[in-house]
């Protein structure tokens, strides 16, 4: 935090509940943007500042940008945050040198003369200060600022970046938990469905096809020559087939349907219902249609097996999907066959 001279002066009554009040308001927050509203009022009420504002860093701008700001009409708080964006103005000076200013003398667009303090949002981590912003306090002039005043201006931008640096751990901790479930579930190639993914959306429909009396359709899709193709144009060749061909899969099956990559070259789809055969006739249209790739033309062969005609469980309908697509394959590149023909 910001270094403190110290003070001899005991806490007044009214610095103190202030200060009970900020610390409560920080200890209960759930919104940013209402907890620096609260302080910031808390703060102006018991140093009789008529209006205050937080300018906080933004990793994208260079310049800080208006977070919160009490006492100041829309106008003025325009007015003031295009003076903020030059760099050598006092609120930006203060963030880069991480130096409170008391007593600044100052002007509002009116003409009214202020009399502000600039004290840094400053937290420590690992060991070194992190700068996060800065907390500005007006008054009319003229105005001495006393100890008391102060005292209360450093500690409410103790609590303004307490809350300000909580906020960022929470976004932090959220991002990273959707990175990692996002992470769990889907393949990093394809951006598609994993295998476990997959596999457990495969048994809830069929959970739910078997209490309705339902269908399920599951096909398998195999990029022909997959091997050969890896062989002589390299493998990066086949990521970008398997990338576009997912991509295919992706913008071709309906909202209902799952699809995932299973493995190597297979991917799968589930679709409730009984179109199973439709969605994978037009997914192997749409990829034939799929421009080549370092001269390598792209080709899905399919199988399709249907519950519960072909299968009553996952790995009964996966295996008949499988012997259906040895079949398409039989037949030559970009061929589909279903579970029943084969059994016929």
């Amino acid at each position: 935090m910001s270094s403190q001279q110290p003070i001899d002066r005991p806490i007044s009554q009214d610095q103190l509940r202030a200060l009970t009040e900020a610390a409560a308001l920080l200890a209960r927050a759930t919104d940013l943007d209402a907890t620096l509203d609260g302080i910031l009022q808390i703060t102006c009420d018991a140093v009789g500042a008529p209006s205050a504002a937080v300018f906080l860093r933004d990793p994208d701008r260079p310049q800080l940008h208006l977070s919160s700001a009490v006492g100041l009409s829309a106008e003025s708080l325009a007015a003031f945050e295009a003076e903020v964006s030059n760099p050598d103005h006092p609120i930006p000076v203060a963030a880069r040198d991480l130096s409170a200013v008391f007593g600044r003398e100052d002007g509002d667009p009116d003409g009214v003369r202020l009399v502000a303090a600039d004290v840094p949002l400053v937290v420590v981590r690992h060991g070194l200060d992190l700068p996060l912003g800065v907390v500005s306090f007006s008054w009319p002039a003229p105005r001495a600022l006393d100890e008391n005043d102060e005292r209360l201006v450093r500690a409410a931008a103790d609590l303004l970046a307490v809350a300000v640096d909580r906020a960022h751990l929470a976004s932090l901790i959220a991002e990273r938990s959707e990175w990692f479930a996002r992470i769990a579930h889907t393949d990093p190639l394809t951006g598609l469905a994993n295998r476990r993914t997959f596999d457990r959306m495969l048994e809830l429909e069929l959970a739910r096809a078997g209490r309705q009396g339902g269908e399920v359709s599951v096909a398998v899709f195999d990029v022909d020559a997959f091997g050969a193709i890896n062989a002589t144009a390299g493998h990066e060749t086949g990521d970008d087939i398997l990338r576009r061909v997912a991509a295919v899969l992706a913008e071709t099956v309906r909202l209902v349907d799952t699809v995932a990559r299973y493995g190597g070259d297979e991917f799968v789809l589930i679709a409730p219902g009984s179109a199973g055969s439709t969605v994978a006739h037009r997914v192997l249209d749409r990829i034939a249609g799929l421009e080549p790739v370092n001269g390598q033309v792209i080709s899905v062969s399919a199988g399709v097996a249907h519950f519960p005609t072909d299968g009553t469980t996952g790995d009964e309908l996966l295996a008949a999907a499988e012997a259906a697509l040895e079949m398409a394959r039989a037949a030559g590149p970009g061929e589909i066959a279903s579970a029943g023909s084969v059994a016929g």
